[in-house]
């Protein structure tokens, strides 16, 4: 168990150090001056010469890299060449934004995915089936910035149930909230699509099992059987599934945030590509790229804790 630990998180250290190698490279390598981006075209040799001077821009790109690291492991990840103030200050008034709405989404995506999924498994080749796999297809095939561009129509526009975009603020609860439901909806039913479908397949095989069986014959209630003893047991390869998606529901916030006007690192990291803000967006690119390996991370960790069997072999 300990050396299964040991293995995993040495795996997820040295992931991390090459996304960081290959983010620096790429957003380094990228073509433009960012001192002629901030000081304009109209500025002198002088002017950009200094500026990158201070920027650091004239360092060796190896020196850059492990001095990047180095701030970047205590929490500095440089001054934003657009906003003139800290990167991780701005990262920290949008977290909070971003997070919201992901786990909102991943929330609504269980919940949708789960009871459609395992309804269609017990309902199997029958109108329920069908129907579900009939929209989970339909799902699929939706982007979700066009899902979200219906859903503002609808349900702002001609219905004018919720605000069309914008953020309220967190010290009006209720206003944020409505603020937030079409964005978790549009992120969740695009994601959810593609869960119900795994849901159901894991659900069936495991119903085949004779233990399925031999709790049926018991006595015990199809729900019961379902909740119960179906669903823990067919919880692997969701849980395979949940964590790619929330790490894509994390980046996904990137198209949804600008759709809905949303102050989240989503618009910050579109705003900072527009204005070559380097510093802000190879800080976000990392920040996303992290997630998305400590998803993958935390998921190898609960497998061990789903499948007993999994722990006697690690």
């Amino acid at each position: 168990m300990w050396y299964f630990l040991f293995r995993r998180t040495a795996g997820f250290i040295l992931t991390l150090l090459a996304v960081s190698v290959v983010v620096f490279a790429v957003m380094n390598v990228l073509p433009g001056d960012p001192a002629l981006t901030i000081l304009g075209l109209d500025a002198t040799d002088d002017a950009l010469a200094a500026l990158r001077e201070q920027l650091g821009l004239n360092e060796p790109l190896l020196t850059r890299y492990f001095s990047w690291i180095w701030n970047a492991l205590q929490g500095d990840f440089g001054i934003s060449h657009s906003f003139r103030v800290p990167v991780s200050d701005l990262i920290g008034e949008r977290l909070g934004m971003t997070v919201a709405l992901a786990v909102a989404g991943m929330i609504a995506t269980l919940a949708i995915a789960l009871t459609l999924g395992i309804g269609a498994a017990a309902r199997h080749r029958r109108i329920g089936d069908w129907g579900v796999m009939f929209l989970s297809q339909l799902g699929i095939a939706v982007p979700a910035f066009w899902l979200s561009m219906l859903l503002v129509l609808l349900f702002a526009v001609k219905l004018r149930w919720l605000p069309p975009g914008g953020f309220a603020g967190w010290s009006d609860p209720v206003a944020a909230a409505r603020s937030l439901i079409l964005p978790t909806i549009a992120l969740a039913l695009v994601q959810s699509a593609v869960l119900a479908r795994v849901t159901r397949s894991s659900a069936l095989e495991v119903m085949r099992q004779d233990f399925v069986r031999t709790a049926r014959a018991s006595g015990l209630s199809r729900r019961r059987v379902l909740w119960r003893h179906v669903l823990p047991n067919a919880l692997v390869p969701i849980v395979t599934i949940v964590g790619m998606q929330f790490a894509a529901l994390v980046t996904g916030t990137i198209v949804i945030e600008n759709v809905f006007y949303l102050p989240g690192l989503g618009r910050l990291i579109f705003q900072s590509i527009s204005n070559r803000d380097l510093p802000t967006v190879q800080a976000l690119v990392m920040l996303f790229a992290a997630i998305v390996v400590t998803a993958n991370f935390v998921v190898d960790l609960l497998y061990v804790v789903i499948d007993p069997r999994l722990k006697a072999r690690a």
